[in-house]
């Protein structure tokens, strides 16, 4: 018995540190180190496939706000009863400090505003589409480290060896906190890691996109609708392992309804896309046409001049 409780995964003492009277939240960490890899790779990315690099800039300065109001969205609308209705406070609604963000709002609304910007600009969107849809399953896998250190969205109990122990959490008050308090060493139960089995299988989907992009040479949009149908399809998978409350429709969890239908959308929608791939001119006419002439302009100065 000692060697099976050895073996389980403890949770972290506490997500929540504080400098002074500044919280430093664990989830928010993790977020913004998410963000950061997912644009240093889309960076590289896209400029590889013949953009230009600053539209990732404005890209991120558009999606990064709306991707929060999206996802925040998408967690209300889901779990309206924790903020609407007798005894419940709807002001909670916008504090994003307590968590729930849906990251498919997130993208939903994120992509929304991207295309908004790439079409006035006049920039074809399926390029940079491609360009980012891997790095955000990436970014999403090191974000499931968030609801780790808030150990939230576990799944059912379980008696596995890997088995993550939820501990009791208290703020200074001796008040139960369980995402600002500070573990008893109190354990309440142990449950499937689904935090650690999405975290496994964005980073499977991450490497499997690039695979498939590059042997199929996959481009025009395909890239970012197979990101989409491998999320859906890992998320319709952890949501049989969630035991924490949620709406249903139809007697399906919301969330997992939601991934299904998404996932059959996107498959019927990756089989009737066009294949190939877009040349860097296609990606980016203006940018290309910029880059010939500073490097004819570099050519000109570096050549002898004729005696």
């Amino acid at each position: 018995m000692s060697t099976h409780i050895l073996a389980n995964i403890p949770s972290p003492p506490q997500g929540v540190w504080y400098l002074g009277p500044i919280p430093i939240r664990a989830y928010a960490l993790c977020i913004i180190t998410g963000i950061i890899v997912a644009m240093a790779l889309t960076l590289r990315r896209y400029e590889a496939r013949g953009g230009n690099p600053d539209m990732v800039w404005d890209a991120a300065i558009v999606a990064i706000p709306t991707g929060i109001i999206g996802g925040r969205a998408y967690h209300v609308i889901t779990q309206y009863d924790d903020y609407f209705g007798p005894g419940k406070d709807p002001l909670q609604v916008f504090n994003f400090s307590a968590g729930g963000l849906g990251i498919m709002g997130a993208v939903a609304l994120g992509t929304l505003a991207v295309w908004g910007l790439f079409k006035y600009r006049g920039v074809p969107l399926a390029p940079f589409a491609d360009s980012v849809g891997p790095t955000i399953i990436l970014a999403q896998a090191i974000g499931r480290l968030g609801n780790y250190f808030n150990q939230e969205l576990y799944g059912r109990p379980t008696d596995v060896p890997w088995a993550l122990d939820i501990y009791y959490r208290v703020d200074e008050a001796g008040n139960f906190a369980p995402l600002t308090g500070r573990s008893t060493g109190e354990v309440i139960a142990s449950v499937h890691p689904t935090f650690l089995y999405e975290m496994i299988w964005n980073i499977a989907a991450f490497c499997f996109l690039l695979w498939a992009e590059k042997r199929f040479n996959l481009g025009r949009g395909r890239v970012f609708v197979l990101y989409v149908a491998s999320y859906t399809l890992g998320r319709v998978l952890m949501e049989f392992m969630r035991a924490d409350e949620a709406h249903l429709i139809f007697g399906i969890r919301i969330n997992m309804f939601i991934s299904a239908v998404i996932f059959i959308a996107a498959v019927i929608v990756f089989i009737r896309m066009r294949s190939g791939r877009e040349t860097p001119e296609e990606v980016d006419p203006g940018y290309q046409a910029e880059k010939e002439t500073a490097e004819a302009d570099v050519d000109k100065r570096k050549a002898p001049e004729k005696r």
